[in-house]
């Protein structure tokens, strides 16, 4: 089939671009191509849901954060959608009405999406933290992250009449015209291109006893960032890389302990990819890739050195813009194939799901998403104290890691759905090795997935 011929077969069984002519923003917009296994894997006990949050230095007024909200969501009308089913695929929907706080409850929403009248994501706040709940189909980190402080950033100006503030890719300006590229679909560009599917092996996943599905066990960690990054300095690798291996590191220790018999020895961890690092493009979409990284100890165990040197290298080649592009072009192909389009939504459901329990569930051990050090415009920066980042349940493995750095500090949570702690006291442990301190801001806790 052609290049062009797919573009047909997509414009005529996959849901068009209708345009607003008034507001210039499509009325529906397909999935893109990271987004459609969201709302196939969607059940009452996993909805790939993540938490950020930004701590201000005073208690929040409420009527300022709608009327901030108000105007974000203009700004970026990418938050304006909501989740439809189509004959063929899922599509995003313009809803023609405005967000309103939520109330706020301790964990990410299990349901995934319509909070409250069909949004996608839900504000709310916390004394003197704006919490923002995303369903991942709609954005990744980045677009979150971008809709967060923009928020916060709009909160701040027009409560402490903040002026010259200094815009940038993550404080978008609220008064700008929202711009097109940052609703297209990245993926779009992979079409047409050769691609190649890689192979895995199966992972370990870590023992425990699961808790109720309403209940998630969260602890939150404090690194100096400073003293990390000198860390980094003297093993040559960046944060994610040393937070990778120390994870990793966890892993075979817990590996170690664990008494099961025919153990898979694989120790992987899945490291989603900014894409925007490596192709020119501005979307808020979902725009990233993976890569899992890790060992094998099925011929014997690895030094933490070892690990990390071995982490370091095969990031660094897999995370290349060819070997993605390669990756990713398959998969993009795999969507666009005329007889897979042709399928039925309520077929085609569970056969991506099944497939995605099959081919991806299966091959990693935990998850690690970094957002990295975030730099905000100095004008707001002394009204925010902290930064949060938090992943919710996880379906095929008993946990995550997410991280995000701010004035001096890296924030780490890591969520499970099992009773044990042992790999992040391991995970601690091996900081201390490296001269790390990690401070534990909360002692385990059983969060309630509240119903909102």
């Amino acid at each position: 089939m052609s290049f062009s011929s797919q573009h047909y077969v997509r414009d005529i069984f996959l849901h068009p671009l209708i345009k607003d002519e008034k507001k210039m923003t499509p009325v529906k917009m397909r999935l893109d191509n990271a987004s459609n296994i969201y709302p196939a894997a969607l059940t009452k006990r996993y909805a790939s849901i993540f938490r950020m949050s930004v701590t201000l230095t005073e208690t929040i007024n409420l009527n300022i954060l709608q009327q901030a909200l108000d105007t974000t969501v203009k700004r970026i009308p990418l938050f304006s959608y909501t989740l439809k089913n189509g004959a063929f695929w899922w599509y995003l929907k313009k809803l023609d009405k405005s967000p309103y706080l939520s109330k706020y409850t301790k964990n990410q929403d299990k349901r995934g999406f319509k909070f409250h009248g069909g949004f996608l994501f839900k504000v709310s706040a916390d004394d003197n933290r704006i919490v923002l709940d995303v369903f991942h189909a709609l954005a990744d980190g980045r677009g979150g992250q971008t809709f967060l402080l923009t928020l916060a950033a709009e909160y701040l100006r027009i409560r402490y009449e903040l002026k010259n503030i200094e815009y940038t890719d993550l404080v978008l300006d609220p008064f700008e015209k929202p711009k097109k590229s940052e609703i297209e679909d990245g993926f779009t560009h992979f079409i047409g291109k050769k691609g190649a599917l890689e192979s895995n092996e199966l992972a370990y996943h870590i023992p425990g006893r699961k808790i109720y599905f309403s209940e998630l066990n969260r602890e939150r960690y404090i690194l100096n960032a400073a003293k990390t990054k000198s860390v980094c300095k003297e093993y040559n690798c960046t944060v994610t890389e040393l937070l990778t291996a120390s994870m990793v590191s966890a892993l075979q220790q817990v590996y170690v302990h664990d008494k099961r018999k025919h153990k898979k020895t694989a120790l992987k961890v899945s490291v989603p990819v900014d894409l925007r690092q490596l192709f020119p493009e501005k979307t808020l979409r979902n725009y990233s890739s993976y890569v899992n990284l890790g060992v094998n100890v099925n011929n014997g165990l690895f030094s933490f050195k070892e690990i990390l040197t071995l982490i370091s290298a095969q990031k660094r080649f897999m995370a290349q813009p060819s070997e993605l592009e390669k990756k990713i072009a398959a998969n993009v192909s795999l969507e666009n194939n005329f007889a897979i389009s042709a399928i039925p939504l309520f077929i085609k459901r569970p056969i991506i799901d099944l497939i995605c329990r099959i081919k991806g569930d299966r091959y990693c051990s935990q998850t690690l998403s970094n957002l990295g050090n975030i730099a905000l415009p100095e004008a707001i920066k002394p009204y925010v104290s902290e930064m949060d980042f938090v992943l919710g349940r996880q379906r095929g493995t008993t946990g995550a890691a997410a991280a995000v750095g701010y004035n001096g500090n890296i924030y780490i949570n890591f969520t499970r759905n099992i009773a044990e702690s042992s790999f992040e006291e391991y995970f601690c442990e091996q900081l201390r090795e490296l001269g790390i301190e990690p401070i534990n801001l909360s002692e385990t806790r059983s969060l309630k997935l509240q119903q909102a």
